[in-house]
């Protein structure tokens, strides 16, 4: 696949995928073709978007090869354990219509629960089993990290977590680094349109002939990050992809960085 990541499991995965967070099934379904068509290859979906069948029929519907586009889900809650992971699992490449995900995660550790350690050892099983090529979990800080390394035997290949200029993740992003996880940004453009109009994004998109998302993805892929952009709209999706063809220079990086306001959403691993 071109513009890929190598994952420590050896395969390789799309720098970046379109987010499907919260479309309902019929939007879904019309953004997956749409984006398959432009040339997106990596569909990021979740048990909790309630759109996997959505996403399916638009996978369906583009009629490529399977092993031409790559899709990540997420397991939450009711299917941590060992059972419920392997039921969860089965049941989303059902709605999917998928023999085998490329990627599933753990949505959210649920500390207070204590089976993200247990659900852990079944996905490694449920990779065995070829139910997923590759495994990883989302929203985990370096200390969950931490206890899997200690008490498994397989690194997570990513880790999906919010990131984006003004919640930079600097933290996590070395554990990752130093670990061999891929960092994977969900609201990489930030959230309500603060980012997107913030006066440094905006004279740096204007020293660039590009746009203030463009900009800010760049970013991401130059601090090899796999940012998830949401979108329904074909202009919006054909704008988010258009960002391969110019680089970032040093001192806009730097600037763009220093946008960070630390945090991060309040319920953080909480999840549901």
């Amino acid at each position: 696949m071109a513009n890929d990541i190598r994952l420590n499991d050896g395969r390789h995965m799309p720098v970046i995928g379109l987010g499907t967070w919260p479309m309902d099934d019929a939007e879904a379904e019309r953004a997956v073709a749409t984006a398959l068509e432009l040339g997106y290859r990596h569909i990021d979906t979740a048990v909790r978007y309630g759109n996997e069948r959505g996403v399916g029929r638009g996978l369906a519907a583009s009629g490529l090869p399977r092993e031409e586009f790559f899709v990540t889900t997420k397991l939450n809650g009711p299917h941590q354990g060992d059972g419920p992971a392997i039921d969860g699992l089965r049941e989303s490449l059902d709605r999917l219509a998928l023999e085998y995900v490329d990627l599933v995660l753990i949505h959210w550790p649920l500390p207070q629960r204590d089976l993200y350690v247990q659900t852990w050892r079944t996905f490694e099983r449920a990779q065995e089993m070829g139910l997923a090529r590759s495994i990883g979990v989302s929203n985990f800080k370096p200390a969950h990290l931490e206890r899997l390394a200690r008490e498994t035997s397989v690194v997570p290949a990513v880790n999906q977590i919010q990131l984006n200029p003004y919640v930079t993740r600097q933290e996590h992003r070395a554990y990752h680094d130093e670990h061999g996880i891929v960092t994977s940004s969900y609201s990489p453009l930030g959230k309500g349109g603060d980012l997107l109009r913030d006066p440094v994004i905006g004279e740096v998109a204007k020293a660039h002939s590009r746009t203030p998302a463009q900009v800010i993805l760049r970013w991401h892929l130059q601090l090899g990050l796999v940012p998830v952009p949401k979108s329904s709209r074909e202009d919006r999706m054909r704008e988010n992809l258009d960002v391969f063809s110019f680089e970032l220079t040093p001192d806009d990086m730097r600037r763009i960085s220093s946008l960070d306001k630390g945090g991060g959403v309040d319920s953080d691993s909480a999840g549901h």
